[in-house]
């Protein structure tokens, strides 16, 4: 869910839920607190200055009791720095509400849009966040996990993103992005993802250093179509740390046709050679072969003196070789080769090679 609100340090925010405690047969027991259990798989990814949080709604109580019905809350917290106990802070506007608990998803999502007044150039900078669920009376048993996201403020995306199809590839072009010179600290670079229409799954096609704004796709398929789309990538190496980045926003997608119109390569090296003496005449022709992954063979011309060339194999020749048994003695005849690959795009035809036939 995309949300845009600003916020202040260490904030919270309230959505209601439900849950009942339901009666344990047996021994009494004293009343339950009806304290939801803490969560413990809080998740933070950054991009641009949004923070997408998701975390697994608790599913029982700390008495071990199933939550439902009864409204609680969530109380989201965030700190520029370390996160203090009992996410004490601010207020912050309330989440949407939720659906009731039957029908409630146990992932809950929640997008923090960071007020630029948090972002600096400090790599050792981190914005902290924690959740805890409250139970009808505003209490809780604990925040949950404290994840922890840079507060490095990013850069734009490029600008000018475009693509352009040719035979060796999808180029992709876009104008840099204004930064400061690169440290040891803090990396910059280009990254450029892929998604094929109607597909959700995305593929980085590569990655190029800040001062490269150029990338050629040479993965994708032919005669389908692509959604591109690139972003600058902020790279933190902080000594004793694990190294940490995450995405500025994305330039608009790019859409992309991979419609193949491009012949494959010409062949070169065409030689023909005269064999038949005591057997039956023949010209033997061998050529370099064409390098070209999708292509699906070769075609054979021939012509003699004044003559206009004629494609002389039924089909496609396989290998870059072919003996034209059809030759008549005392003829000249002059040979050239053509590539054609698997969509029938056809090359220009090789330079020509001649033999005579005694």
């Amino acid at each position: 869910m995309n949300v845009d609100r600003h916020f202040g340090r260490a904030l919270y925010a309230t959505m209601v839920l439900g849950f009942t405690a339901c009666g344990v047969p047996g021994i009494p027991r004293p009343p339950s607190l009806n304290l939801p259990k803490p969560v413990t798989d809080l998740r933070a990814v950054r991009e641009g200055d949004r923070v997408y949080l998701a975390w697994t709604a608790p599913a029982e109580t700390t008495d071990n009791l199933p939550v439902r019905h009864v409204p609680f809350g969530t109380v989201l917290c965030r700190s520029l720095g370390a996160m203090r106990p009992g996410c004490a802070g601010g207020v912050m506007p309330a989440m949407p509400d939720q659906p009731p608990s039957a029908q409630r998803k146990s992932q809950q999502t929640f997008v923090d849009t960071v007020p630029l007044s948090l972002l600096g150039s400090d790599p050792n900078a981190q914005i902290f966040y924690a959740v805890s669920v409250l139970n009808q009376n505003g209490r809780d048993a604990g925040i949950s996990n404290v994840v922890s996201v840079p507060a490095i403020a990013a850069l734009p995306a490029p600008a000018d993103f475009r693509a352009r199809v040719t035979a060796k590839g999808v180029v992709l072009e876009w104008s840099e992005v204004p930064h400061g010179a690169d440290t040891s600290e803090l990396r910059h670079l280009y990254r450029v993802y892929r998604r094929e229409e109607g597909s959700k799954a995305n593929t980085v096609v590569g990655e190029t250093p800040p001062d490269t704004t150029q990338l050629v796709d040479h993965s994708f398929e032919w005669e389908k179509t692509y959604l591109y789309r690139a972003t600058v990538v902020t790279q933190i190496h902080v000594e004793g740390k694990p190294e940490s980045q995450f995405e500025g926003d994305d330039t608009p997608a790019v859409k992309v046709l991979a419609h193949d119109v491009f012949p494959p390569a010409v062949p070169s090296d065409l030689q023909a050679v005269f064999s038949g003496v005591g057997q039956q005449a023949f010209v033997e022709l061998i050529w370099a072969p064409d390098t070209d992954p999708d292509l699906a063979g070769y075609n054979i011309y021939r012509r003699e003196e004044a003559s206009e060339p004629t494609k002389i194999n039924a089909e496609l020749q396989k290998a870059p070789a072919f003996r034209d048994t059809n030759v008549v003695s005392g003829h000249r005849y002059f040979y050239s080769v053509s590539a054609v690959d698997v969509r029938g795009n056809e090359s220009a035809r090789s330079a020509e090679a001649n033999e005579s036939v005694p």
